[in-house]
């Protein structure tokens, strides 16, 4: 199949995908991901070739992370820090001690099905602790609850766990270094990172300003379109350089830019590119997911599905209420955060680069989190 062929095929299953699930009223990501899951080697066989695609996936993460750090304005975290600092950091947190006992319990209880160490233990419950932003909020402001009480814990959550996919972003790649080195490793990734991120938000934000202030002047929405794409891959391609990640400098660059008077512009002038970018990223993800080993093994699918979302639920629930919600809203946060979520996805594929994951487990786990995402939509539309 040659690059057009293939590309044409991408954006007609992309089409159909998000008319038929705008038609039955779910978010367009859904769309994505059974298409992909349609066209992908395990299925109708249609799409082999994915390594082009693939990497403008990846390109959607570093604008889906762009936009993310566009959202992190200091007032705005100041503004809902009851619910960032304290259900987001307290969910994210539990999440991880829970998540990586639970493996590692997994593990002495069933060791032929479920083998590992700490290290991927620890990498997998950071992917576990992440929700889906993509899917929430679209349905949350479909349904007019952003400003609910609810919505407002939910989105309080979600913007602690964009924030937490920085560290993780690190620790990851260091976990893989051997035990001997690791703590050598991450150290250096972690003075790595301090150094890169604190350089650039001490002198970026003014340089950031001054270099848009003269761009904005040519009077250009080509140039300043061009300059944005120059902005964020450059830093993306800064930080990959230093040994971290390209979504580390896309969220530095989307933070820098939210420092300035253009974020309003840059935020309407990107949306395109993220979306379609995001929207590839999904159907890269539906791709990989294997119904060979859904059906041949069901079980530890099952129990991958539901000891997570349980496990979430529970814990949402329970941190909302003891920080004074009622036992509905409670109730509602739990549910709206209890799938796995995007940047799962990326952590999960940072693992398996990093080889601290097997891939006969990463087709069960995968299969598990795009199953949590699929339900999302029902689980929220009934949840009164």
């Amino acid at each position: 199949m040659t690059s057009l062929e293939l590309t044409l095929l991408y954006l007609l299953a992309a089409v159909l995908g998000v008319v038929g699930c705008r038609s039955l009223k779910l978010p367009p990501m859904l769309g994505y991901l059974i298409a992909g899951v349609l066209i992908g080697p395990h299925a109708l066989a249609l799409a082999q070739n994915s390594e082009g695609v693939r990497h403008l996936g990846e390109f959607g993460v570093v604008f889906l992370m762009f936009a993310i750090g566009l959202e992190f304005s200091l007032p705005k975290l100041r503004a809902m820090r009851r619910h960032v600092f304290g259900l987001g950091l307290l969910q994210v947190l539990l999440t991880l001690g829970l998540g990586t006992l639970g493996s590692l319990f997994l593990s002495v209880l069933a060791p032929t099905l479920w083998k590992m160490g700490w290290q991927t233990a620890l990498a997998l419950s950071g992917a576990m602790a992440m929700s889906s932003t993509a899917i929430v909020v679209k349905l949350m402001a479909e349904r007019l609850e952003l400003e609910s009480e609810h919505g407002k814990r939910v989105m309080g959550v979600l913007l602690f766990q964009d924030l937490a996919v920085v560290p993780l972003l690190v620790l990851i790649p260091a976990l893989s270094s051997p035990p001997n080195q690791l703590l050598a490793e991450l150290g250096v990734a972690m003075l790595k990172a301090g150094a890169l991120v604190a350089l650039l938000l001490v002198g970026g934000q003014r340089v950031m300003r001054w270099w848009l202030t003269l761009v904005a002047r040519r009077k250009s929405d080509e140039l300043f379109m061009l300059n944005l794409l120059l902005i964020t891959l450059g830093l993306a391609w800064l930080t990959e350089t230093a040994g971290l990640s390209l979504a580390l400098g896309a969220f530095i660059a989307g933070m820098l830019v939210s420092e300035t008077e253009y974020k309003h512009q840059v935020e309407i002038d990107i949306r395109p590119f993220h979306d379609v970018l995001l929207g590839l990223f999904f159907i890269t993800i539906g791709m990989m997911l294997d119904w060979h080993i859904v059906l041949e093994r069901w079980g530890l699918v099952l129990v991958l599905l539901l000891m997570p979302v349980l496990l979430k639920l529970t814990l949402v629930t329970v941190l909302a209420h003891k920080l004074g919600a009622t036992a509905g809203v409670s109730l509602r946060t739990g549910l709206y955060l209890a799938q796995a979520g995007e940047f799962g996805f990326v952590l999960l594929s940072l693992a398996l680069e990093h080889k601290l994951l097997s891939p006969e487990l990463t087709a069960p786990i995968l299969a598990a989190m795009v199953l949590s995402m699929l339900a999302t939509p029902f689980l929220i539309q009934y949840s009164n």
